[in-house]
């Protein structure tokens, strides 16, 4: 079968524990492992014939498939961040790292000489290098998936950015804790990832963040992320449903007289 061949983890009809609270999580639902998110950028995407089945944890509502659990970031580059990926998420290179530099200039700019920055999961380094146009003292790319980009800066920084990052990770737990990680006290992480809607239990599979294509195999509930980053001692707060900010202690002069968005 295409699903052996592919190294994807055997389903099993039982309950395996959450992967954010070790609650029951049933199946829940399946796609193509070729359906993109946002289905009018590709209308005519093949079907791959692989069925990427997902679960739902009854207690947190975590959605993810353990499908892809066995993978190399090899096998990630090779099959889903592959030459094909811009077709599915066009925005990914320039538009939305352009966009989220310019928000974080425009909330911390008054800062920006003396602040460490990371981008962790930055992928081509476009965020950074607005940054520090910007005038960004520090501002550096992360990203494992990313070969030049691929070495763990050293220190802590006071500001931890991470943009649609979270819904692509296998095991949420250990890349939250490799992010809480980065981060100096006092300081932040800006992160965004689009938490399940209120109708997402009428809506299910067919909501248009569930797309294997494009990565999207981790999808939270605001109750999820909020365990998820407490097990490392820190808060998240949503400043709307894709926009977040996680946190021990902010530093005070940072304010949030004026909450921050990112595209």
């Amino acid at each position: 079968m295409l699903s052996t061949q592919l190294g994807l983890r055997p389903i099993s009809n039982a309950p395996v524990p959450c992967k954010i609270c070790d609650g029951p999580a049933n199946l829940f639902g399946v796609v193509d492992m070729n359906r993109p998110c946002q289905i009018a950028h590709v209308p005519n995407a093949p079907l791959s014939g692989v069925p990427i089945y997902y679960r739902r944890c009854a207690d947190c509502g975590f959605l993810f498939t353990d499908a892809f659990d066995d993978w190399s970031i090899e096998q990630f580059r090779t099959h889903i961040y592959n030459d094909g990926y811009e077709a599915v998420d066009p925005d990914y290179r320039i538009k939305r790292p352009t966009d989220n530099a310019a928000a974080i200039a425009r909330f911390w700019g008054p800062h920006k000489a003396g602040m460490r920055v990371l981008d962790y999961g930055g992928g081509n380094d476009v965020l950074c290098a607005g940054l520090r146009a910007h005038g960004f003292g520090e501002a550096v790319t992360y990203d494992p998936m990313v070969p030049e980009h691929a070495a763990r800066p050293e220190g802590k920084f006071d500001l931890v950015t991470c943009f649609e990052t979270l819904e692509h990770v296998p095991d949420p737990l250990a890349t939250i804790g490799a992010i809480a990680a980065c981060v100096a006290e006092p300081g932040g992480v800006f992160y965004s990832t689009l938490t399940q809607p209120d109708d997402f239990d009428t809506q299910g599979m067919g909501w248009w963040y569930v797309g294997p294509r494009n990565g999207h195999i981790s999808i939270y509930t605001k109750h999820a992320l909020a365990l998820a980053w407490n097990k490392f001692g820190f808060k998240t707060a949503p400043l709307n449903s894709g926009t977040h900010l996680a946190f021990k202690t902010l530093p005070p002069e940072w304010g949030l007289e004026e909450a921050p968005s990112a595209a």
